[in-house]
């Protein structure tokens, strides 16, 4: 009775190390191309696995979403499809997979329910992940349908924490911020941040996420994807602030308003999750705190830097 966590170097792989329970095999793009299908067929061979967390997908910032747009829809059609598809060809008993918030329409009504999912087209600004994505929803609904499978989608809110990814251009806003401002305190000078930093986010901790994908294993069995995370919104700026705390950052935070910066919010509902019992979060400072130290230990040996 093993699990298979595809994606299981990243960041909520990282964090789900240490809640699996039982044997468990953490695959990652070096061990396994997800794209190719007889990779994938590998992977399910050599782990028989009766549970999957499937993590995996090539992500990115802002501005790689917008570069290489159709690089980020192919690649995670290729991989999500696979991964299902062995899934339910080796008859796993359950499978989560991980959504996330840009697939919700631009023009929604806030917060945002899951079954406002279809209700319109996706931001701009990263329409190629999130179509795949959302493919991704509407193939665990297929395969439940078609072949009985028990496979259900869950939409985390914007995620940070330990073992994220610090590329400079393919990174998301709390590790480039993060990054950004470490360097600027070495060099002694100010930090320039993309955006006006009013965009309002929900932000949650890997570790939580990580905590909350265990729960829906034993607790959510539903065709509908359930969002996850904590219903708190901060604006970028504030983030920014409490990190230039941690750091003991001395410099001026100069807001770059000719870059982009995506939605200026999208708050999820978190009703169902809640009904389901769940509302324990780490509080935003010391999950910030504890990233942030983990960052300074390891840099520059960083994923997305090294």
């Amino acid at each position: 009775m093993s699990t298979l966590i595809t994606g299981g170097t990243g960041l909520v792989g990282a964090a789900l190390k240490s809640v699996v329970q039982g044997p468990s095999f953490f695959a990652s793009s070096r061990s396994h191309d997800l794209t190719r299908p007889e990779d994938v067929n590998r992977l399910f061979e050599e782990v028989r696995p009766s549970k999957v967390i499937h993590l995996a997908g090539m992500v990115g910032g802002v501005k790689a979403n917008s570069d290489y747009v159709a690089d980020f829809f192919t690649n995670n059609i290729y991989i999500n499809t696979n991964v299902l598809h062995f899934a339910s060809l080796y008859k796993v008993d359950k499978l989560v997979a991980v959504l996330s918030t840009c697939i919700y329409p631009d023009d929604v009504t806030y917060p945002i329910t899951e079954d406002q999912l279809h209700n319109g087209r996706p931001h701009e600004s990263n329409f190629g992940y999130a179509h795949a994505k959302r493919m991704l929803e509407v193939q665990a609904r297929a395969y439940r349908k078609q072949y009985g499978c028990n496979f259900i989608t869950a939409t985390p809110t914007n995620i940070f924490g330990e073992n994220d990814n610090y590329h400079p251009e393919n990174s998301h806003v709390i590790p480039a911020i993060m990054k950004k401002i470490y360097e600027a305190k070495q060099q002694g000078g100010d930090v320039e941040l993309w955006g006006s930093g009013k965009p309002m986010r929900q932000f949650t901790y890997s570790k939580d996420i990580a905590n909350i994908l265990m729960f829906l294993m034993d607790n959510y069995d539903e065709e509908e994807s359930i969002n996850i995370g904590n219903d708190f919104e901060y604006s970028i700026n504030h983030v920014a602030n409490l990190i230039a705390d941690i750091a003991n950052f001395k410099g001026d935070i100069i807001w770059r308003t000719d870059m982009p910066e995506g939605q200026h919010k999208k708050p999820c509902d978190m009703t169902k999750l809640h009904d389901l019992g769940w509302n324990k979060f780490t509080d935003i400072f010391r999950a910030l705190e504890c990233t942030y130290r983990w960052f300074e230990k390891k840099y520059p040996s960083l994923r997305g830097l090294s």
